[in-house]
């Protein structure tokens, strides 16, 4: 009885199996290990009581970044493509609704296995003289590609989602949709979603955009582009993000038998050719690799509490960038262990933790667990090159600042890094309420907090559903108290 979910929380779960939220119902998905709490807490939230240490093999579900790509690589091909391994979340279901109101043909065969019946070419409406609503919740990931890849065949459409996706940038990917001669446009004022657009397919062309807010605009363009009747040349004008993700893209496309020619270092302003001979054909069938970001808080866990924990679905043949937060934990004390589909963690007693400075612009996700694993050093740790922490979820620079300090640490806040300092002998503040800004990577890392030996309690731990509905259920089984 390890995880505590107040009493107001716990009686709503029990009286209704959702949590009421703007936009489709989000399940609610407590966790096994339940008991009652105090009702003067505040509802809906769950305490994790003090670890001890983590030890086990955890199974990763699904990558978030690659079922998303999936389905939509697998709804342009030619040919019926079943996709297993898909991750279960809500970000995942965005897609998949809007892929049913669009009308493209996908069987369930479970909640992790779909087969879709590809389009072989761009998606039209199915009711091309009405304007069609797709309402993606937060989902970045089902946003900016069906934006892009919607710009390609026929029909109207708005893709909108709720108030926070009406803060996150879009306006890099219209102008370069708007380059290739596409009719879409975004809230001028904010360059923001909504997302309007008025398809009438496009003949190829050259685009010139920005890299240095999100590489999901250029993967989100690159994926579009083999349905576009012609040539397509991308360009990036500045600087490219996370270039690990936009890899990813390009490797997945290769799967579905597509080629994308890079000229240039993906560490500069590459150039990304795609010509319009190459098109989308189905593998047949796609696995969908372990999740490596949601890796990250496990390893981080081992490292912590010096516990040997292995997660399986993600190791040294993964395609995913997020898998080098193991190479920072090594450099902060940690043991790790490289097999093709896993990695192993532990730390030697002997050794401390110890701060680091670190480029973590590969690995933006993964960095907020660095965050907390800081306050477990010896020395401050630098989190650097992550201003797209701020256009996330939620800004999640200031949400780290904010829920670090409560912990006792004193962080130096900038525009795109920040240095922890760790709390006085490394000894974390007891009963802290974390904020969790309905930003599910806020609500996993912190929960690490509790490794240092006291209570931390997750308001909204709900929030899990977007990409890790069991992460409570998976963190307790491989915990001692």
């Amino acid at each position: 009885m390890k995880f505590v979910v107040s009493s107001l929380a716990l009686a709503a779960i029990m009286a209704c199996p959702v949590v009421s939220f703007s936009g489709p119902q989000r399940k609610q998905r407590p966790p096994t290990s339940l008991r009652m709490a105090s009702a003067a807490a505040p509802p809906e939230t769950l305490t994790v009581t003090p670890i001890k240490s983590l030890d086990g093999t955890v199974t990763l579900p699904g990558s978030k970044s690659l079922s998303n790509r999936c389905l939509l690589l697998a709804a342009l091909s030619d040919g019926n493509t079943r996709v297993d391994n898909l991750l279960e979340s809500d970000d995942i279901r965005y897609m998949l609704e809007a892929l049913d109101t669009l009308e493209v043909p996908v069987q369930r065969h479970s909640s992790e296995s779909v087969t879709v019946t590809g389009q072989n070419g761009p998606i039209d409406s199915p009711t091309p003289d009405e304007t069609i609503d797709l309402f993606l919740g937060n989902a970045g990931t089902a946003m900016r590609p069906l934006a892009a890849a919607l710009c390609m065949g026929q029909g109207k459409f708005v893709l909108d989602g709720v108030p926070r996706m009406r803060e996150r940038p879009i306006a890099d990917l219209i102008d370069g949709l708007q380059q290739l001669g596409a009719d879409v446009a975004c809230v001028e004022e904010t360059g923001c979603p909504p997302v309007t657009i008025n398809a009438k397919g496009l003949k190829g062309g050259k685009a010139s955009i920005s890299g240095k807010m999100s590489s999901q605009f250029l993967s989100s363009l690159l994926m579009a582009s083999p349905v576009v009747d012609g040539d397509v040349v991308i360009e990036i004008k500045d600087e490219l993000i996370s270039a690990p993700y936009v890899a990813l893209t390009i490797g997945l496309m290769n799967k579905f038998g597509v080629n994308v020619r890079v000229e240039g270092e993906m560490s500069g302003r590459p150039i990304f050719h795609i010509a319009g001979s190459e098109k989308y054909k189905s593998p047949g069938s796609i696995l969908v690799e372990g999740d490596a970001s949601s890796a990250s808080y496990f390893i981080a866990g081992a490292a912590i509490t010096g516990g040997t924990v292995t997660v399986r679905g993600c190791g040294s043949e993964s395609v995913q960038g997020d898998v080098a937060f193991a190479n920072v934990m090594e450099k902060m004390g940690a043991t790790v262990t490289w097999a093709p589909e896993s990695i192993t963690v532990t730390r030697d007693p002997s050794v401390k933790l110890k701060g680091v400075d670190v480029d973590c612009g590969k690995i933006p996700d993964a960095a907020m667990t660095l965050a907390v694993a800081a306050l477990f050093a010896e020395g401050p740790t630098t989190i650097r090159n992550v201003y797209s922490w701020r256009l996330k979820e939620t800004e999640r620079m200031k949400a780290i600042v904010a829920e670090c300090t409560k912990l006792g640490a004193t962080v130096e806040e900038f525009e795109d890094y920040c240095i922890i300092h760790p709390p006085k002998e490394n000894k974390i503040n007891d009963n802290v309420l974390i904020e969790t800004y309905d930003d599910h990577r806020m609500a996993m890392t912190f929960s690490l907090a509790a490794c240092g030996g006291v209570n931390v309690i997750i308001n909204d731990p709900g929030c899990t559903a977007k990409t890790f509905p069991t992460y409570f259920e998976m963190l307790e089984s491989i915990a001692t108290h």
